[in-house]
């Protein structure tokens, strides 16, 4: 049958739009595939140490460590407790508790893409995650364990002398127990974003328009946001000031280097997932991003060590809300989502 000019040209627009309309929704994802140790594209290889290689049995040991209550000296905390899977692994308070109630000290980071960090701690005193995991085990505002007693009653259990033969070949022990931990946390790897999919795979449709303004104006010269937020994981992974109060209770990396330079200078963090890491700052003192956003226009407090790229911006409200609209479009929803990395 022979259709008439005008059924072809209607014909012709629908298959036009059909194929569009299929172009938008097999926009590519950027997930680093169901592999534990595969990265997203534009990511290095996940640095597992000589002497910490990746194996099944050692990830599978450091999860169990993971949300084990047992880590704290009365059983009543797991790492969980404050680095909550759908929260990218941050917590939702400005400090968490400790074992009785006690008191945090800062803000619990978000514990993704920490295998890519070459210091840990807010003031960066220690080199390894290996050496990081023993601090909120023996810290008495956190878990206030003793790793050496933590062993002896991991030793006790024959489900965890069986996982750590299969994963170290020897018994639970300090060494096994902070492997096993690094090994888990170092495969919590996020790089699924809408950003990632419009900027790593070339997506158009992955950001709106708001969100690709708010992109142009992180990275451009007027912010200069992309200055210590810059790379594939959004840090340099520096120590900064920037601005947030004249005087500090916390002094910062200085109570590592006891540098005077340094007072009141922390690790600068990564900004993915940033959306669901409030509150915000090391003491957890900004609610909302567009706290932290107004802050760093306004040129914040003037503090001696305070970066100079922290001034005075004299954004727009309608500017200010497309770097929002930016840093929202750095959430992951698939690694908050992930079933591997919870319970």
């Amino acid at each position: 049958m022979m259709l008439g000019r005008g059924w072809t040209y209607l014909l012709g627009c629908w298959l036009v739009l059909g194929l569009g309309c299929n172009k938008m929704t097999e926009c590519p994802d950027n997930s680093p595939g169901n592999s534990l140790t595969s990265v997203p594209n534009g990511f290095p290889e996940i640095p597992f140490p000589e002497d910490n290689q990746f194996t099944e049995a050692r990830w599978e040991l450091g999860k169990k460590l993971f949300y084990d209550p047992v880590m704290s000296v009365d059983s009543s905390l797991s790492c969980a407790s404050c680095h909550h899977p759908q929260l990218a692994f941050a917590d939702d308070r400005a400090f968490s508790s400790g074992v009785a109630g006690a008191p945090g000290r800062r803000n619990a980071p978000s514990l993704a893409n920490v295998a890519y960090h070459p210091r840990y701690l807010r003031e960066g005193s220690l080199p390894t995650l290996e050496m990081q995991v023993l601090v909120p085990i023996q810290e008495e505002n956190e878990f206030h364990h003793n790793i050496v007693d933590l062993a002896v009653d991991l030793a006790n259990d024959p489900t965890y002398v069986a996982m750590s033969q299969a994963a170290y070949e020897r018994d639970p022990d300090p060494f096994v127990i902070t492997r096993a931990l690094s090994t888990f946390e170092r495969t919590l790897i996020s790089g699924n974003s809408p950003y990632d999919r419009w900027y790593y795979q070339g997506c158009g449709e992955a950001m709106e328009e708001a969100e690709v303004r708010g992109r142009d104006l992180f990275y451009s010269e007027r912010t200069q946001c992309g200055t210590c937020h810059g790379g594939f994981n959004f840090t340099n992974y520096g120590f900064e000031n920037n601005g947030l109060y004249v005087e500090y209770d916390d002094p910062g990396r200085f109570r590592f280097t006891g540098d005077s330079t340094d007072i009141a200078r922390f690790k600068v963090p990564s900004l993915r997932n940033v959306a669901v890491t409030a509150p915000y700052m090391h003491d957890g003192s900004f609610q909302s991003l567009e706290q932290v956003v107004e802050h760093y226009n306004s040129g914040g407090q003037s503090h001696a060590n305070q970066n100079v790229l922290v001034r005075p911006l004299g954004l727009s409200d309608a500017e200010m809300a497309d770097l929002v609209a930016f840093l929202r479009a750095l959430t992951d929803e698939e690694f908050l989502q992930d079933t591997r990395f919870s319970p």
